[in-house]
C-alpha cells in the first residue's frame, strides 16, 4: 500500500475534465427562492419571519433550534410569501420559508464586526455558529459543534478534506485555484482555535495544480502542510481521509475528535474565513453543473434557495435528454425525478447522464469472487453483510460490521452479478441508526 491513502477503493473514471477548466460563474436566481428549515444534521431551524415581511440579503430568517442545529439566512432581498411544504432532493415534502426575490440584492449589516486579532476561541465559534456554517461536502453536520470538542487540547491535526474524490464534482477544485488565500486563512483561523494542533490540507495528487499553488501559499505559516494523497476513491471519507493522513482509525463508535484530528471540507474553511474576516453568514455556494447530457457544464456560485432547473437552464440546458439526473456525484449522491427542488447548503452537483447503467444491468446470483471485499475501504465482506439487511438479521448485520459501512458504493461498483449491495446495507444502517437514536 502506498504512502498516503487506505486499503480497498476503486478508481472509476471521474468525469472532471467536463468542468474542471470552468471558472466559478456567479449566478442570479429566479422570483421564487426555497429554503428547507433542515438543511443539516440536528434538530431544524425555527422561522423567525412573517409573511410579507421585508428581508435583506444576509439576513437570518430562521433560527437554530438548538445546540447542533444552524440558522438560515435570505440569500436575496425580497419579500416573505409564507412557509410552506415543498419537495427537496430527498424526495420528501418538508417545510420551507418561501422568498420572492425582489431582484434588488439589498445586503444586511455583517454578522461580525470584531477585528481577528480582538476575538478570542469562543469568539470566533460563535461567529461559525451564528453564520449557519454547516459541513458542506455532503455530510451536514453544523461546524460550531466539530470546532468544540470536549477536550480542544488533545486535537492534533485539523484537516481539510480537498480530495474531492467523488467523479464529476469541480466545485472544490475551482474554489482552491480561485480563493487559495482565503482557504488558507480559514485553515489558519481553525488552527489557532486549537493549541496543539497542525493544519493539513489533503489533496489527491491528480491536481497537481492545486497543490503547488497552495503549498507556495502556506509557506509563511509553519503550523500548516500541504499533503498530497493518492487518487482514490472514496480518499475524501473522513474515516479514510483520517487514516491516509495520520495513520489513525476511527469506527462508528468514534468521532474524529476522538482520534485528535477534526476534518472539514473547503468550502467550509473559506466559509469560516468569510464569517470571522468579512462578517458574511453561508448563504451561496458553488455547484457544478455537468455529465455528457449538459450543453455547457459549468461551476456556479448559487444563493442558498435556487431551483436547480434554473441552473440547467444557466447551463444551456440539455443536450440530449438524460437517463438519469442526480443531486450529487454518482457514486454518494440522490436520483432526481425532477428539478423543481431547492440549493441547500449541502448541495454540490447536478449531474445528468446519458445513460444510466444501474436500471440496465440484470442482476444475477453472486459467484463468492470477493471483489466487494477487496474493494471496501471498512474491510468488510458486503455480500453477507448485504445478505444479512436482505434478510432483516439484524443481529448477524451487526455481528458482521454493518454499522462501519460508509455507504461508498465501492463494492457495487465492482459486483459482477451487479447487486445492489451499497443499498441494501445503506437501508439496514438507517434503520439502526435510528434504533440506536431513539
Amino acid at each position: 500500500m502506498g504512502r498516503n491513502t487506505f486499503k480497498g477503493g476503486i478508481h472509476p473514471y471521474d468525469g472532471k475534465d467536463l468542468s474542471k477548466d470552468k471558472p466559478i460563474e456567479s449566478f442570479k436566481p429566479g422570483k421564487l427562492l426555497y429554503y428547507p428549515l433542515s438543511q443539516h444534521i440536528g434538530a431544524p431551524a425555527k422561522a423567525i419571519v412573517n409573511k410579507d415581511d421585508r428581508v435583506l440579503r444576509g439576513q437570518m430568517i430562521a433560527e437554530a433550534g438548538g445546540f447542533v442545529s444552524a440558522p438560515i439566512y435570505a440569500s436575496v432581498s425580497g419579500v416573505i410569501k409564507g412557509i410552506e411544504k415543498h419537495r427537496v432532493v430527498s424526495g420528501d415534502m418538508v417545510d420551507c420559508i418561501v422568498l420572492e426575490n425582489d431582484e434588488k440584492y439589498e445586503e444586511a449589516e455583517p454578522i461580525n464586526t470584531a477585528k481577528l486579532e480582538d476575538m478570542s476561541r469562543d469568539d470566533i465559534i460563535g461567529v461559525v455558529g451564528k453564520a449557519g456554517i454547516i459541513g458542506m461536502g455532503g455530510a451536514g453536520f453544523p461546524t460550531h459543534v466539530k470546532l468544540s470538542p470536549k477536550d480542544s487540547d488533545a486535537i492534533e491535526y485539523v484537516i481539510v478534506n480537498c480530495a474531492e474524490c467523488e467523479p464529476y464534482l469541480t466545485s472544490d477544485y475551482r474554489k482552491m485555484l480561485e480563493e487559495p488565500d482565503k482557504l488558507i486563512k480559514g485553515l489558519s483561523i481553525e488552527v489557532s482555535l486549537f493549541k496543539n494542533a497542525k493544519g493539513i490540507l489533503a489533496v489527491e495528487d491528480n491536481k497537481m495544480d492545486c497543490v503547488e499553488l497552495i503549498t507556495e501559499k502556506a509557506k509563511e505559516y509553519s503550523n500548516i502542510e500541504v499533503l498530497p494523497l493518492k487518487t482514490k476513491y472514496p480518499q475524501g471519507s473522513e474515516r479514510q481521509l483520517i487514516y491516509a493522513c495520520t495513520k489513525r482509525k476511527i469506527n462508528s463508535k468514534m468521532l474524529p475528535a476522538d482520534a485528535g484530528c477534526v476534518v472539514n471540507n473547503v468550502d467550509t474553511v473559506i466559509s469560516i474565513y468569510k464569517a470571522v474576516v468579512e462578517g458574511k453568514p453561508l448563504m451561496d455556494r458553488i455547484v457544478t453543473v455537468t455529465g455528457d447530457a449538459i450543453n455547457n457544464p459549468k461551476n456556479f456560485e448559487v444563493p442558498v434557495g435556487t431551483i436547480y432547473s434554473e441552473l440547467l437552464e444557466a447551463a444551456g440546458g440539455f443536450k440530449t435528454e438524460p437517463k438519469k439526473v442526480i443531486s450529487g456525484g454518482p457514486m454518494m449522491g440522490m436520483a432526481l425525478f425532477t428539478l423543481d427542488v431547492p440549493v441547500t447548503k449541502a448541495s454540490s452537483a447536478l449531474l445528468c447522464m446519458t445513460k444510466d447503467d444501474v436500471s440496465e444491468f440484470k442482476q444475477t446470483q453472486c459467484i463468492n469472487c470477493g471483489r466487494c471485499a477487496q474493494v471496501c475501504p471498512s474491510r468488510l465482506l458486503p455480500g453477507f453483510v448485504a445478505d444479512y439487511a436482505d434478510a432483516y438479521d439484524e443481529e448477524m448485520f451487526l455481528k458482521y460490521g454493518g454499522l462501519e459501512c460508509v455507504e461508498c458504493g465501492s463494492c457495487s461498483y465492482v459486483c459482477p452479478a451487479r447487486k445492489h449491495l451499497a443499498q441494501s446495507i445503506k437501508s439496514m444502517r438507517k434503520i439502526q441508526l435510528a434504533k440506536k437514536k431513539k
